[in-house]
């Protein structure tokens, strides 16, 4: 089976036909799924599929795009959403330079991301770390923030990971995995590949993004789990290693990461 770590299956683009494919996805290899919030709005739904669909847990948090969304009184609501049942972890935070260039509204970013990586901290889960032509203050935050171990190994993930094979290396020994999805089947990847044949099998994570980021031969497509066995291959090929070694060690890494809820 297969272990989905970051979708966002409360996306507009499942609207015609989300309950057909969740229900769907068991008989097609995926085992458990992590969706992710990006704003309020979205943790709210992410919280409610959760709680509909038992295959689906849940990461509370808020996206350096969607920071407007944060005060003390929703930040307080984002507190008390880290006790629920279902959910492992607080994610997806972080930076995003690419889209944003104001420095103030960049502080802004770096203030939040601090905070929820405290929220993290004292709740005791992992993390979920969007980080985009920011790589430098990613570091530095992680670093100040210190380890923890929230699960039996590691502190969280580095989603849809974009930097060099090194900067992976000095994640990992801080204590977080590199979340690797369709990007990986492109063409022109070769960061993602030189990075997946550098780090340990057992600090990879599979992850869709979906509806974003197929993997080929779905590229340009809206993207779903099920499309991750082509993830898996890839790897396996990079790896040269067989496509079930990575389901199983990946598999096995999700559920040690977000052992304290995910049964």
């Amino acid at each position: 089976m297969i272990f989905d770590t970051h979708a966002h299956y409360d996306d507009e683009q499942f609207a015609s036909d989300r309950n057909t494919l969740l229900s769907k996805l068991p008989e097609k290899g995926i085992g458990k799924i992590i969706n992710v919030g990006a704003s309020i709005a979205t943790t709210k739904t992410t919280l409610a599929l959760a709680g509909r669909y038992d295959p689906i847990y849940a990461a509370v948090g808020v996206h350096p795009g969607d920071i407007a969304d944060l005060n003390e009184e929703s930040f307080l609501w984002l507190r008390q959403q880290t006790r629920q049942k279902k959910v492992v972890a607080v994610g997806e935070i972080g930076l995003d330079y690419y889209w944003e260039k104001d420095p103030s509204i960049q502080e802004t970013q770096r203030r939040w991301f601090r905070r929820q990586m405290h929220l993290a901290k004292d709740a005791g889960l992992p993390v979920i770390i969007h980080s985009r032509d920011a790589a430098a203050d990613t570091m530095q935050i992680i670093s100040d923030a210190g380890s923890w171990s929230p699960s039996a190994d590691g502190c969280g993930v580095i989603h849809c990971y974009s930097y060099s094979a090194e900067q992976a290396l000095r994640y990992i020994k801080l204590g977080y995995y590199i979340g690797v999805g369709g990007v990986v089947t492109f063409k022109n990847a070769k960061k993602l590949k030189e990075t997946v044949q550098a780090i340990p099998l057992s600090r990879i994570l599979l992850e869709t993004d979906c509806p974003y980021m197929a993997p080929e031969p779905y590229r340009g497509k809206r993207n779903e789990s099920s499309y991750l066995p082509y993830v898996a291959e890839k790897i396996a090929e990079i790896k040269e290693i067989s496509p079930s070694e990575v389901e199983k060690a990946t598999w096995e890494n999700a559920m040690r990461l977000f052992s304290r809820a995910v049964t």
